[in-house]
Parts: structure tokens; sequence; C-alpha cells
């Protein structure tokens, strides 16, 4: 993968249907491949991905509260002793913190409303120096553009001085919701983002710069990017980033929409490597089967961009071998009876025997000998 241009680090979980309740981590859960509760254990993963690629760099069960604290249905499954009840953002951003200290390419975080409307989540990540840009529900509050909050209340001389700040009946912050429905019409710009399989994919975006009200302190101002499809009677999404202050709508809207990438990771990884096909129970089971699946998977994507830079994949040319390569099991051609005509010497050694060969004549006879 090219990771000089545009990085991202996609985060999200994906859910495997099961019918009983010995697999490891199984409960009644929100399983997003079919958008509703069942039945199923859901592994939470970070993709690094390119505008050309993707593929996990990190994978992990998430073990529901009720199994962290059986300790039969543990033991049975054998999941280490370490591991504690934590939830998928806490997965997630384990992960990434893992993938700092490893040296990973840094790129801008993408995700879905259930990591990103979490506030401490996103401080998070900007305590680890990473951009992000994540989806938040409707419900998020934030400061329009221009407005905040009072400033702490003055000190009077005596005790610690104040540093909340305040609101008053005539400065609240609005949920993203009500102030994408306060925006006039020509806030919201069409742009497209990609080409789709029949025409290139599009939407009515507004961006704007806010501040999120959650707590009492001042926080930094961020992109808030609201989508606005012409067929729905209000908006739809809504997106908060700590991208640059600069930062073009058009690559704003790149950014949130590279997510889409995982998607085809799962879609690829369950289809065509078997990933939801894990019949054991166990704790380790369970992961290496899924380490086996992504490291086959991470070696198509591979192939799948070398092809993509030359017209004849198929006729690519092969790499030449050393000279003493020996196909395994074959003899030493030192212990051969002529060791000269060894089937498994290099090219050049074979001919330069043949040249050093006196061969006798042995034509026929020009008369026929008969008894």
């Amino acid at each position: 993968m090219d990771l000089k241009g545009e990085v991202y680090w996609i985060v999200d979980d994906t859910g495997f249907r099961k019918k009983g309740k010995h697999s490891v981590g199984v409960a009644r859960q929100y399983c997003g491949e079919i958008g509703k509760q069942d039945n199923c254990q859901v592994a939470v993963s970070v993709s690094l991905a390119t505008p050309a690629a993707s593929v996990p760099i990190a994978f992990g069960l998430y073990l529901p509260e009720a199994w962290a604290a059986d300790a039969a249905k543990r033991e049975k499954a054998g999941v280490p002793e370490e591991i504690a009840f934590t939830t998928k953002p806490e997965i997630a951003l384990a992960q990434m913190q893992a993938a700092c200290a490893a040296g990973v390419v840094r790129g801008t975080v993408l995700a879905d409303a259930a990591y990103g409307s979490n506030t401490a989540w996103r401080d998070a990540l900007t305590a680890l120096e990473l951009t992000y840009a994540v989806g938040i529900v409707s419900s998020v509050k934030v400061w329009p553009p221009g407005q905040t909050p009072e400033p702490p209340a003055p000190w009077k001389g005596k005790g610690r001085p104040a540093i909340r700040h305040r609101r008053t009946a005539d400065r609240q912050p609005q949920s993203v919701e009500a102030l994408a429905q306060s925006l006039p019409r020509r806030a919201f710009r069409t742009v497209s983002w990609r080409e789709g399989s029949n025409a290139a994919l599009s939407g009515r975006f507004a961006a704007l710069r806010v501040r999120a009200a959650q707590g009492d302190r001042l926080r930094q101002e961020e992109w808030l990017l609201i989508e606005w499809p012409k067929s729905e009677d209000k908006s739809t999404r809504y997106f908060l980033s700590n991208l640059p202050a600069n930062t073009l709508r058009k690559d704003l809207v790149n950014t949130v929409k590279a997510r889409w990438r995982i998607e085809r990771d799962y879609q690829d990884l369950k289809q065509e490597f078997g990933l939801d096909h894990y019949e054991g129970r166990g704790w380790r089971g369970f992961h290496h089967h899924a380490t086996l699946c992504i490291a086959a998977y991470g070696f198509l994507v591979a192939e799948r961009l070398r092809g993509a830079h030359q017209k004849k994949p198929s006729q690519r040319p092969q790499p030449a071998l050393p000279e003493d390569y020996r196909p395994r099991g074959a003899a030493d051609a030192g212990s051969a009876p002529c060791s000269g005509l060894d089937r498994d010497a290099a090219l050049d050694n074979r001919r330069r025997n043949r040249s050093d060969t006196t061969w006798n004549d042995v034509s026929a006879p020009s008369y026929l000998m008969t008894q």
C-alpha cells in the first residue's frame, strides 16, 4: 500500500450470528450485519486504509459484561485472566494506542456514531495527536458559530478563582439537528465523492466551525459536517472533525465517506476467506482463525495493488532463481555418478559441461552385417 498520500484508520465492529450459547462472547446483542439485535459474537477492528485499498491491522473479540463476570464460562472458553469487561470504544482505543506505539503510519480516524458520539473517546484521540472525522448522533449539542458560554465568574478576592464557563438563559448550546434546521438553504452545497456502479455518488452538505458543548470548559473549534439528501425532509447524518480550519468542504466529504472501505473488508473476509465460518468455541481459536483470514486477505490486497499497476498482470516477469538453488529434496550433485549431467544443475553449468565433453563417432556402418 502506498502510504505517502491520504491515510485513514477506520474503526468499526462486525457481528457473527450464532445458534447456541457456548461460543466465546456470544450473547443477544446488536449485530451490524443485520442491523438489529440477535444472538451473535461481535469483534472490533481497526483498518489501515488509503483511497486505493484497506486491510485490518487490529482485530479483537468483544466480551459482554455477563461473560466477563462468569468464571465458569471463561474457564471453559479459555478466556485469559487479564481480559476484563471493556466497551467497544475502549477496545478500539487500545488497538490504536498499540498501533501508535508500534510506529504504524498514522491516519485520520474514521468511525460511525456509535464511537464518535463519545466525547471522552474523541478527547482520547486528540491526546494521541490523531486527527478524526467521526459520525455523531443528532442529539449531540454544540455551540453554533460565533457563540460561546459565558466566561468564568470574576474572582472576588477569596477562595480559588472560578474556572468553569457558564450557561445563561440566552446562551445555550443547540443539538446538531436543531442547528441544521436553522441553516439557510444556501448553506448546503452538492458534493460528489466517488464513482458508484451507475453514476457518481453525491449529496448536499453544509460545513460549520463549532465547539462541542460537553462539560463546563471551553473546547477547541472543530468542523461540523451535515448531510441533508434532497429526498429527505431533514438532515440525516452528522460528523465532527478536528481537521485543520482551512480544510475544504469537498475534502471533508471525501474523508468521512472513505469509511465505506471497512464494509468491503468485512464482506471479502466473510465471503471469500471464511471469517464467519469458525466452528470452535474458544477464545484462542477465534483469534487464530481471524489472524489467518486477515493474513490471506492482506496477500490478496497486495496482489490487487500490484496488478493495478500493470496492464497484463499474468505476464509479470518472474524473479530469477539464485545460482545455488536446488529443489527441496534433491540429492547433492557431488554425490551423483556423473555430476556434470546433474538434472538440477544451473543451465550455465550444464552448457559448460557439454562444451568440455568429447564425443566418439558412433555412426552406423555403410554395409549390412549379417549372421
